[in-house]
């Protein structure tokens, strides 16, 4: 079963695998680029990399009206449930562990961010994300830095890395330049830029910059855009 990728803007992803959608950092009524609402949303599985507003804003209404399960970090998963999610379908997690769901396998991976929640309570520690699904290995590196432990995370190889490259709040073009040597995917995509004008990025001239520094084949989907991967 093939298995698509759309962006939705931001940080925001539609992974469609195994015959599940499975909805990563739902930032959407808010969002300015986003092609569709919160209610238009459809997700079986829904997962947020921390507690910031632009990657958690929609995730209870989302998982309440579709009856979705929320993989999040420890504190984000109990604040979910302060918002109405039902506690049997909320998965904690924490850097370092994995759990088996329908749709495959995912992992929490470290990530250099900060992570409080939109209300200002504590939200844990920032993640990325690692789906092994339909024999891939897809990496959400999310909000972070550049750390040289990437280059573990690419152990056993990477299909496709998707990295912020907005800069002020992330890494930046040059830092995820070097983030994609360390992971060497096979194809990296940039997230997390274009929102507002602080995190302009020029996506083409940094896909032309992967080809010339790195084996990676980019990919820059448009907003709404659905790739096969």
């Amino acid at each position: 079963m093939a298995t698509h990728l759309t962006w939705l803007g931001h940080n925001t992803w539609s992974l469609e695998t195994g015959g599940y959608k499975v909805l990563i950092d739902p930032f959407l009524d808010d969002n300015p680029k986003a092609p569709i609402k919160a209610e238009e949303a459809e997700a079986d599985f829904i997962v947020v990399s921390h507690g910031h507003f632009d990657h958690i804003a929609d995730a209870a209404p989302i998982a309440q009206r579709t009856g979705a399960v929320v993989l999040a970090n420890f504190e984000v998963a109990n604040w979910l449930q302060q918002q109405g999610v039902a506690e049997d379908k909320v998965v904690g997690m924490n850097p370092g562990g994995g759990i088996d769901q329908p749709f495959g396998r995912l992992k929490m991976t470290i990530a250099h961010h900060s992570s409080s929640l939109p209300d200002g309570a504590y939200g844990g520690v920032a993640c990325g994300l690692l789906f092994e699904v339909e024999a891939m290995r897809l990496y959400f590196a999310c909000d972070t830095a550049l750390f040289s432990d990437m280059k573990l995370i690419a152990a056993g190889g990477l299909d496709l890395a998707v990295l912020p490259i907005g800069d002020l709040f992330t890494m930046g073009p040059a830092d995820s330049i070097e983030a994609v040597r360390l992971l060497a995917p096979k194809r990296v995509a940039p997230c997390h830029f274009g929102t507002w004008p602080p995190i302009e990025q020029d996506a083409s001239a940094w896909a032309g910059e992967v080809r010339r520094s790195t084996d990676a084949e980019p990919l820059t989907p448009a907003i709404g855009e659905r790739i096969a991967l």
